[in-house]
């Protein structure tokens, strides 16, 4: 049974696409089945991973509006065992048209039930909003993934996310939770990047990352050439990082699996 991360944080520019795209790419290299979906109208996620997002493919819209069953979208990539739902600017439209759906925050949860058994991992890149996109993610998730930038104004606005996670928990998914905090564009140089770990260390203890993406060239260059940063420049340290990271996330939740197993046969 498929285990749905939702990648969120309401900030722009904090690394949610680049993780998205390249958790995806790392986690199929590790030989795990994955599905992305990319749930943000400015569709960078699929173009990241080499969708030409101009021939309007069916997608994230098609599944959300009911028109299209999730196994009718999924594209497959260029990365190895990763598959694709794509986006596209119309899904801009979606967050007008779902209002007065009486089941708008559960749509996608919905959709996805008769594909979650075919993928270990279902990651789902959300848009830089706290809107009801984001909220269907959220409530369709398992857990979540909250990337945090080794910047000045790293912790604004993550009151809020936190508390909307919470929400969701009381209001529409009672089992979600927080698979981990995520530091991301570290520059060891900079103190300011070291304080911000210290901090985010200090504030969240065990909920973060062991594995830290250090700012790097490639990895910003790759999604030009639609490409995840293990196919564009498998040396690269972002390509390292993210493989820790994916070995990380695939230990953990085994870990998880084990205890609950153990506790079960007790």
């Amino acid at each position: 049974m498929g285990k749905i991360i939702a990648i969120a944080n309401q900030k722009g520019g904090v690394g949610k696409t680049t993780t998205a795209v390249n958790l995806a790419a790392a986690l199929g290299a590790l030989e795990k089945k994955v599905l992305l979906i990319d749930a943000d109208p400015q569709a960078n996620a699929s173009s990241g991973l080499g969708i030409d997002i101009d021939s309007r493919p069916e997608g994230t819209y098609e599944l959300l509006e009911g028109i299209r069953m999730a196994e009718d979208v999924i594209l497959p990539t260029g990365s190895p065992n990763v598959d694709i739902i794509p986006s596209h600017i119309n899904l801009v439209g979606v967050e007008i048209e779902m209002v007065d759906n009486e089941n708008r925050e559960y749509l996608l949860r919905n959709a996805l039930k008769n594909i979650k058994h075919r993928y270990d991992y279902i990651l789902i890149d959300t848009a830089p909003s706290l809107g009801l996109i984001t909220l269907n993610a959220l409530t369709a998730a398992d857990s979540v993934i909250i990337p945090i930038q080794c910047e000045y104004f790293a912790l604004e606005g993550l009151g809020k996310l936190l508390n909307t996670i919470k929400s969701v928990q009381e209001l529409h998914n009672p089992d979600l939770d927080i698979e981990g905090m995520l530091l991301t564009m570290y520059d060891s140089r900079l103190k300011l990047s070291n304080q911000v770990v210290e901090e985010v260390k200090k504030h969240f203890g065990d909920m973060v990352f062991k594995t830290i993406i250090a700012r790097n060239v490639r990895l910003s260059e790759a999604p030009s050439h639609g490409e995840s940063i293990l196919a564009y420049d498998a040396d690269s340290r972002g390509a390292v990082n993210y493989l820790n990271l994916a070995a990380e996330l695939i230990r953990n939740n085994e870990q998880t699996e084990n205890s609950e197993h153990h506790g079960q046969n007790q």
